[in-house]
């Protein structure tokens, strides 16, 4: 199998690039390194294989040339709606990422197209009693969440007028190496506890997240380029920890007290996603409990 992976010097998109090249596929990736780093990709160059790397940006039209170059079977968006710009440039900015995607694939017979988009944006605001939240009925959070939810329409649209398949998860918050510290809540407090500093709490510590090891999330997204065409799945364990108890983890109980910021107008109070749909129709079911993916973080 030969894939692109738009993203792929990234956090997971690094991690997807070392496992499709452990299984013997052709990986171009494909990132402008603006989040993403070579040094991401380091394991990937030593351990041979057929990979390319371009450094581009995924919204450009130098995108549409490289698939028309390399026909790959399946194409990996992992650089959608990045956490650290949720300015409305970098949504729109999204939503054509997409549209570019699918016009290069509908124009040069891509057959498949998996994209990682955000649970937390997707789902609005679940009352406690609905969760883990299940698919159904997108009710999305903020502008993030609209463009997410327009992205799947346009997928939906392009299979139905072009039969390109797709498989869009909605992942949980996923955690593990090479993650940066403002890339999510476990490599923030991993990064403080490393350095005896106190953590930063929006809010009282009290929410509740769905926390997902990169290796599981990999396992997934893998999976899904065979499977799952046309549907949303969710990718998460269905368990929910708050933040006191992950600060409590991470620093092993002995981390200083955390430092108290309001918390954010659009704050989730409690969350977590099924995944039901992904053992059903993937074959998968997550198997990394949070105690030892956080000690698989810190021992580096």
């Amino acid at each position: 199998m030969n894939a692109v992976v738009l993203g792929g010097a990234g956090f997971i998109g690094s991690h997807l690039v070392d496992r499709l090249l452990a299984s013997g596929h052709a990986v171009d990736v494909v990132d402008d390194l603006s989040t993403g780093s070579l040094a991401n990709l380091g394991e990937a160059r030593q351990a041979g294989g057929e990979l390319k790397i371009h450094t581009l940006d995924v919204s450009s039209a130098d995108l549409d040339s490289l698939i028309a170059m390399r026909r790959p079977d399946v194409a990996y968006h992992l650089a959608l709606l990045p956490r650290a710009d949720r300015s409305a440039p970098a949504q729109g900015r999204a939503f054509g990422a997409a549209l570019g995607l699918l016009e290069a694939a509908r124009r040069h017979g891509v057959a498949k197209i998996v994209v990682a988009l955000p649970a937390g944006a997707l789902y609005g605001y679940p009352p406690p009693n609905r969760l883990p939240v299940k698919e159904g009925p997108l009710q999305p959070r903020g502008v993030r969440g609209v463009v997410a939810r327009a992205i799947v329409d346009l997928l939906a649209t392009y299979r139905e007028r072009s039969d390109i398949e797709f498989t869009a998860l909605a992942m949980s918050s996923v955690y593990g190496p090479r993650q940066p510290a403002s890339g999510g809540v476990v490599a923030a407090f991993h990064a403080a506890a490393s350095a005896g500093a106190a953590p930063r709490f929006e809010g009282d510590g009290r929410q509740t997240r769905d926390f997902l090891f990169v290796d599981d999330a990999v396992d997934a997204l893998v999976r899904a380029g065979e499977r799952g065409s046309g549907l949303v799945i969710n990718i998460g364990t269905g368990e929910q920890t708050s933040l006191r108890d992950l600060w409590a983890l991470v620093s092993r109980g002995t981390g200083s007290a955390p430092e108290i910021v309001p918390a954010r107008p659009d704050e989730l109070v409690r969350f977590a996603v099924s995944p039901v749909r992904a053992r059903i129709h993937l074959a998968w079911a997550p198997w990394t409990p949070l105690s030892e993916g956080v000690a698989r973080l810190a021992s580096g």
